[in-house]
């Protein structure tokens, strides 16, 4: 039997409770909504649900609080076959994410909470865990301590490490060395230029473009990765989708530039249908789609 991969997803574990509404109120006003749902989320989370969908063994290391809404990701992440035996309850309550939804733009307040606990001794006492893996990711939706231990744990054990460095903040230059590839989107990479000189990233960065695929460097030069043209319903989750799809891909013994045309095709599926874990597509499903485009 073919010895499934190992990826290792230190993050954030979220529930995202999602408003929508014609108006979004003023200070002080009360209004009617159309609609409301609670969805599971947490970049975290997300890139570990892309990754086991598609075939890998997925450990998730993070923290929930022991409240309703921790029991129920746990429950969920297991029912996706991610393995939560390093997801440990808290006193602190669960993240959330409040998203207000009016007319295609959306408002959000997230509340960290019990990913505020995945600090560097959280994350020490989960060495071993990281230490066997074959492949780290990491966000920055957790403290960047945590972040940091992470990347330092997995660079000792020769552990390729996906940095997807958002939501963006400056990156002391001993994580950047410690990292294989980073992962911004656009945006991302312009705040990541103007904070870091441009030859510590060089080579690492894999930046996402929407629409325009992705782009990426291969003997000093940018490679730029078209996206697969598909009738789009929901981005959301797109790019963890992406980062789950370029992990498998490398596990797999693919090249950087197959697995991020292996990324590009499972982004492009979860683009078709609503919410950002809900969209996410399995191996055969990515299979069936590449073998329709050649």
């Amino acid at each position: 039997m073919e010895q499934k991969p190992t990826i290792t997803v230190v993050g954030s574990i979220n529930m995202d409770l999602v408003t929508i509404t014609s108006q979004v109120p003023k200070v002080g006003e009360t209004l009617f909504g159309q609609h409301f749902q609670m969805n599971p989320g947490g970049k975290g989370a997300n890139q570990a649900v892309a990754a086991a969908r598609l075939g890998a063994h997925v450990q998730l290391i993070g923290c929930v609080g022991q409240d309703r809404f921790g029991t129920d990701l746990v429950e969920h992440l297991q029912k996706e076959g991610v393995n939560v035996a390093n997801v440990e309850p808290v006193t602190e309550i669960t993240a959330t994410a409040t998203i207000i939804v009016s007319h295609g733009d959306n408002s959000i307040i997230v509340v960290p909470g019990a990913n505020n606990y995945v600090t560097a001794a959280f994350v020490e006492s989960k060495r071993e865990v990281i230490a066997n893996s074959d492949l780290l990711i990491v966000q920055l939706e957790t403290p960047l301590e945590g972040v940091m231990k992470a990347v330092e744990i997995a660079k000792e054990n020769g552990v390729t490490v996906i940095l997807n460095p958002a939501p963006i903040q400056d990156l002391p230059s001993e994580l950047i060395r410690n990292i294989d590839y980073v992962t911004p989107n656009e945006h991302e990479q312009m705040l990541l230029k103007q904070n870091r000189e441009e030859d510590e990233l060089y080579g690492k960065l894999i930046v996402t473009k929407g629409s325009q695929g992705v782009s990426l460097t291969e003997e000093g030069k940018e490679l730029i990765i078209p996206a697969y043209k598909i009738d789009v319903v929901d981005t959301t989750g797109a790019g963890d989708s992406f980062n789950g799809g370029l992990a498998v891909g490398l596990t797999k013994g693919l090249s950087l530039r197959e697995a991020c045309e292996y990324g590009n095709a499972v982004a492009a599926l979860s683009t078709t249908k609503l919410g950002a874990q809900t969209g996410m597509p399995t191996a055969e499903e990515v299979e069936a789609f590449i073998n329709s485009k050649e």
